[in-house]
């Protein structure tokens, strides 16, 4: 990643820490009274993580990081962000959880780790968007990881992004355009979409799931499973309904009833076996 572009998306996240913190999205003082921020196929997929050594990539502000710790995990959190950092921290501190968290760029996670070597790397949902380069990318997981760990990885499904922002129209290639495109918003942030924010440009890029697969073999790991889902956590398009059945896992929106299923997240797990 080119560092005006590194330092462009680090300014917008750095200034959305404490609107995210204090935003009824995150919620986070029904985390600290017990809650998760996990889905519920993630916690099935990734299974009983008790006593076991997990980093999260790219973690902003710990509340997915920490939810593993619940269940049990040793966890660490990495982030390029050092105000997400800090408030990943005060968070472990408050909930007595066992999570550290580290300010470091993904690609000098290894430096920054200390040659440490983890059970599970969790990377997870809005995280692949801002990688540059995907290839590097999964060396680097597969260097973190010990002789029998895995990869999890849940995400917005990339076929999404094909689609203009009010409806199904095609708007955008699907394909991988190493250069990224700049994004130019009118301010606020997903969280809070009225909120007042200066830093108001991103700089992203595409990952087909097809290349993001290629990649995680190529690194030497060994797909476990590859799911598609047919729902999503917000409201992608102003037509999708939120499902009235799923109050245990939180909000989900779906297409309406009567018409065509559409991949809008996906996951993978894959391990390294090695003998």
């Amino acid at each position: 990643m080119r560092d005006e572009h590194r330092d462009l998306n680090r300014r917008w996240w750095d200034e959305r820490v404490p609107i995210h913190t204090a935003s009824e999205f995150y919620d986070i003082e029904a985390f600290k009274a017990g809650g998760t921020t996990l889905c519920p196929f993630e916690l099935e997929e990734v299974g009983d993580v008790a006593g076991e050594r997990l980093l999260h990539l790219q973690c902003h502000f710990g509340l997915d990081t920490l939810s593993w710790a619940r269940r049990g995990a040793s966890v660490v959190g990495l982030d390029f962000s050092k105000p997400a950092i800090e408030a990943a921290n005060r968070l472990a501190s408050e909930t007595v959880l066992d999570g550290t968290f580290v300010a470091a760029d993904l690609y000098d996670a290894e430096a920054a780790l200390g040659g440490e070597r983890f059970d599970i790397v969790y990377t997870g949902l809005g995280a692949l968007n801002w990688l540059p380069d995907r290839r590097r990318w999964a060396q680097i997981v597969g260097s973190l990881l010990t002789d029998r760990g895995f990869l999890y990885l849940a995400e917005f499904h990339p076929f999404t992004d094909v689609f203009a922002d009010d409806d199904l129209t095609v708007d955008e290639g699907y394909f991988h355009d190493p250069s990224g495109v700049r994004i130019e918003d009118d301010g606020g942030t997903y969280a809070d979409l009225s909120a007042a924010t200066a830093h108001n440009a991103t700089h992203e890029w595409r990952h087909p799931v097809a290349e993001v697969i290629e990649v995680v073999l190529a690194s030497g790991l060994t797909l476990e499973l590859f799911h598609e889902h047919d729902y999503t956590l917000f409201q992608r398009w102003p037509h999708l309904e939120l499902d009235p059945d799923a109050i245990e896992a939180g909000e989900l929106y779906r297409q309406p009833a009567g018409t065509p299923r559409l991949p809008l997240m996906y996951s993978l797990r894959a391990g390294r076996h090695t003998a």
